[in-house]
C-alpha cells in the first residue's frame, strides 16, 4: 500500500516542477480532447452538491470551512464535485496538482487521447506520462475553486484522485490538527 503512495508522491512532486514551465499548456483542456463526446464540450461549471456528499462542514456567515476527519493512517479522504459528479480525493499536501486517475475524468466528461498525455515526469518507478488540464470547477462541500491546473494519470497508474495545491494554494488557509483538516475558504 505504501508503495502506490510513496509513487504518486514522487511523480507529483516532480509534476509540480515541471508544470512551472508549463503555464500556457495549462492554460486549459484542449478543445478536442473536451469535444469527444457527441461534439460538445464538457462543462464544469454547473457543479452542484448532492445531499449527503459533502463531508461535515461550517459556515460562518464570511467563510466557508470545511473539516475533514482523517482515517486511521492519517489519510484526509474528501468527497469532490466536478459537472455534479462525485469524486473522490484524497488531500497531498505534496502535490503540486490536483491529480485525476483517467477513469473519473471520462466520468466527468473529460476523454484524452493518448497524444493529449504531454506532461512528463520522473518518479522512483521511472518515468510517467500525465495529460496537463484546467478543471473549469472544483467543489468540496462548499467551497468552490475555479480555474484549478490539474493532471490526469493514464487509466491503471494512480489508485487514488489527489487534492494537491493547485486546490490548496488558493484557500485562504488550512489547518491540520487532532488529525483533521480544515479547509478555509
Amino acid at each position: 500500500m505504501t508503495r502506490p503512495i510513496m509513487w504518486a508522491i514522487g511523480t507529483f512532486v516532480t509534476i509540480g516542477i515541471a508544470a512551472s514551465g508549463m503555464g500556457e499548456r495549462l492554460a486549459g483542456v484542449t478543445a478536442a480532447a473536451l469535444k469527444r463526446q457527441a461534439g460538445e464540450p464538457a462543462s464544469f461549471a454547473q457543479a452542484v452538491p448532492q445531499p449527503g456528499a459533502a463531508p461535515a462542514s461550517s459556515f460562518d456567515g464570511s467563510s466557508r470551512v470545511e473539516t475533514i476527519r482523517g482515517d486511521g493512517r492519517g489519510h484526509f479522504a474528501v468527497d469532490g464535485q466536478m459537472d455534479g459528479t462525485r469524486i473522490n480525493l484524497m488531500v497531498d499536501t505534496g502535490a503540486s496538482l490536483v491529480v485525476l486517475r483517467e477513469e473519473d475524468a471520462e466520468r466527468v466528461g473529460i476523454f484524452l487521447r493518448p497524444s493529449d498525455f504531454t506532461g512528463r515526469t520522473s518518479t522512483a518507478n521511472g518515468t510517467a506520462s500525465y495529460a496537463p488540464v484546467k478543471l473549469r470547477e472544483l467543489r468540496i462541500g462548499r467551497i468552490e475553486i475555479r480555474d484549478v491546473e490539474a493532471a490526469i494519470m493514464p487509466r491503471g497508474q494512480l489508485g487514488t484522485n489527489l487534492l494537491g495545491m493547485s486546490f490548496l494554494r488558493r484557500l485562504r488557509g488550512f489547518d491540520i490538527a487532532d488529525n483533521r483538516i480544515a479547509l478555509k475558504g
